[in-house]
């Protein structure tokens, strides 16, 4: 991003007395903290714990109350310059010789955003100008205008967990809510609806696969094991931003539901269209603000057609902000048919995975491991609770001796415990599920609260009818053989690994006086 943001604190006497006078920070973004969600009424807080880095006062310092990001004009020669900030909140730039200058607030995009240690309190929003439901409006109103061959296939991918959220809020089944999500989005104008269950069959597959082969190298590298999951893009922006070195090399390649739906969508189903990846918009409906930032990653940019495999992504919340702008409950819609992105399968309900809220990544890995490195088949997944109820173990043992030794670690302060004994070479594990949010996904900071329940009975609900949904594992799923025969060109295949996986970038830290001993 061009320029220079300067970030200017109101006194708040919430963080040490030595940064209280420390303006700048050089190209970082600043994020949501706690409150930034205010605005739609029915949001938790936008990002996750490991993006905003707010109220964790034993692990880091706390956030600051009032930050906001300015362009200052720093010319050569020009020296060095305050800030004076107007009873009003307007920001001036004050020279040497005196001189005052008003300050634009700075426009940033997604892209631009470190996931630093900077935040905004209630009183700011990130300006986000690609990634929001106002967006997919304009995209929807302008087809409404063009002409047909200039019109653009919209396509929505609705996750598992947006869809249990709203199944809560109007008291429907899983199933009618697809179907009636389904007719809600076509009638804005969207021409297909997919559910990323089927996407994150490969993920999980993948995952799978990569497990396996980086147990038998370990011999050959100490960077093999612990494989540390990636579908959480907090966690992956964390882990590229803070620990690069120590963190990356554990982390899995496979790619997220979400993004693989980005190469099935802009990629495979693009084909069958007989259109150019950039001819269809892709939205994804996420229960989490990170994965806006996903979206917005180089890595998932095609060059050569210049568009994103995901062009949008939008929370539960902004589905619910939507639907009240419509003047539509969810109930009281006539459900559609279910679409399917393979024209040999009939989607006739939703599907699930075994293994919780998050994706299943943990017990998926380790019943294959079991089978595939010891011939052990595991009938059932037993949980070992440790110091919380967001970090649990699971041990395969023989003849007393531990084979495989996996855990879940859920929330920023399970994810800095596993990443300090990492640090020390002290870690056990083998296997990883790491996800940002406490009680993961189901818990996303873009889910839906509800003014007259608490937010555990309304996770308890929202968990419930999630589990409700038929599980099946990723290799019987219809469809996903044949893809990986025709598509993909075969398992392990080079088509597989670029369509599949991605890589990971430590991102350089900016000088700044607000920098954080992690």
């Amino acid at each position: 991003m061009p320029g220079r943001l300067a970030v200017a604190h109101a006194p708040c006497g919430r963080f040490p007395a030595a940064w209280r006078n420390r303006f700048t920070v050089s190209r970082h973004l600043v994020t949501p903290a706690r409150g930034a969600g205010r605005q739609f009424g029915t949001m938790a807080s936008l990002f996750s714990g490991a993006l905003q880095l707010t109220d964790l006062d034993d692990f880091i310092a706390p956030s600051q109350d009032c930050i906001k990001p300015m362009r200052v004009d720093k010319r050569p020669g020009s020296g060095a310059a305050k800030i004076h900030i107007e009873n009003d909140g307007s920001y001036f730039q004050v020279s040497q010789d005196g001189g005052t200058k008003k300050l634009e607030r700075a426009k940033i995009s997604l892209d631009d955003c470190l996931a630093c240690s900077g935040c905004v309190t209630s009183a700011e929003t990130v300006l986000i100008t690609q990634q929001s439901h106002e967006e997919l409006r304009k995209v929807l109103g302008a087809n409404k205008m063009a002409a047909p061959d200039q019109q653009r296939l919209v396509v929505i991918s609705v996750s598992p967990q947006s869809r249990a959220s709203l199944a809560v809020r109007f008291q429907l089944n899983p199933t009618d809510t697809a179907r009636k999500l389904t007719a809600f989005f076509k009638k804005l104008g969207a021409h297909y609806v997919f559910d990323t269950t089927f996407s994150r069959n490969f993920s999980l597959l993948e995952s799978q696969r990569e497990f396996v082969r980086r147990f038998r190298a370990q011999a050959d590298s100490k960077q093999a094991l612990p494989v540390l999951t990636s579908a959480c893009p907090g966690w992956i922006c964390y882990a590229e931003k803070t620990h690069g070195n120590v963190l990356l090399p554990h982390i899995s390649t496979a790619r997220s539901p979400q993004q693989v739906m980005g190469s099935l969508v802009k990629d495979f189903f693009s084909q069958q269209q007989h259109l150019t990846p950039d001819k269809i918009y892709h939205v994804t409906v996420m229960p989490c603000y990170d994965k806006k930032l996903e979206a917005s990653r180089p890595d998932f940019f095609s060059q050569e057609h210049q568009t994103r495999d995901v062009d949008c992504v939008i929370t539960t919340g902004e589905v619910f902000k939507l639907l009240e702008e419509e003047g539509v409950s969810l109930s009281e819609l006539e459900p559609a048919p279910l679409d399917s992105l393979c024209s040999s399968v009939s989607a006739q309900e939703p599907t699930s995975h075994q293994g919780g809220g998050s994706g299943g990544y943990l017990e998926h890995v380790f019943r294959h491991a079991a089978q595939e490195l010891f011939g052990i088949h595991v009938t059932e997944v037993t949980y070992r609770p440790l110091r919380n109820k967001d970090l649990q173990e699971v041990t395969l043992e023989r003849e007393g001796r531990v084979l495989l030794h996996f855990a879940a670690a859920y929330g920023f302060r399970n994810i800095q415990n596993l990443v300090q004994k990492l640090k020390r070479g002290r870690c056990p594990y083998h296997y990883v599920e790491v996800m940002a949010c406490p009680s993961g996904c189901l818990n996303g900071g873009g889910q839906l609260k509800a003014p007259d329940m608490p937010g555990k009975e309304l996770l308890q609900q929202v968990e419930r009818l999630y589990s409700t949904v038929r599980t099946e594992a990723p290799e019987d799923a219809p469809g996903v053989q044949e893809l990986y025969g025709h598509w993909l060109q075969g398992e392990g295949s080079e088509q597989a690994s670029r369509l599949l996986h991605t890589s990971y970038h430590a991102v350089e830290k900016a000088g700044s006086s607000l920098s954080i001993r992690w």
